[in-house]
């Protein structure tokens, strides 16, 4: 069943985004704990979602391009 195996595919795709996207929140994480070696964790986890939400170059995404609004196709 083709349909099958490209479900299979696309889902181990997501998997590996997921995880590569967990593994780089990780080594932020790591990065503000040495650049901030007194902060605390509460303060390291503020400073994590901050950067998460307002990292330079990627105020609006991090595709090229135009900003265009969500959902693009009127449902």
């Amino acid at each position: 069943m083709a349909t099958r195996h490209a479900h299979d595919e696309a889902a181990a795709r997501l998997r590996a985004a997921l995880e590569l996207f967990e593994t780089g929140v990780e080594m932020m994480r790591q990065n503000l704990r040495r650049k901030h070696p007194t902060l605390t964790d509460l303060e390291i986890e503020a400073r994590l979602t901050a950067w998460l939400s307002e990292r330079p170059g990627a105020e609006f995404g991090d595709a090229v391009g135009r900003r265009v609004g969500w959902p693009r196709r009127p449902e």
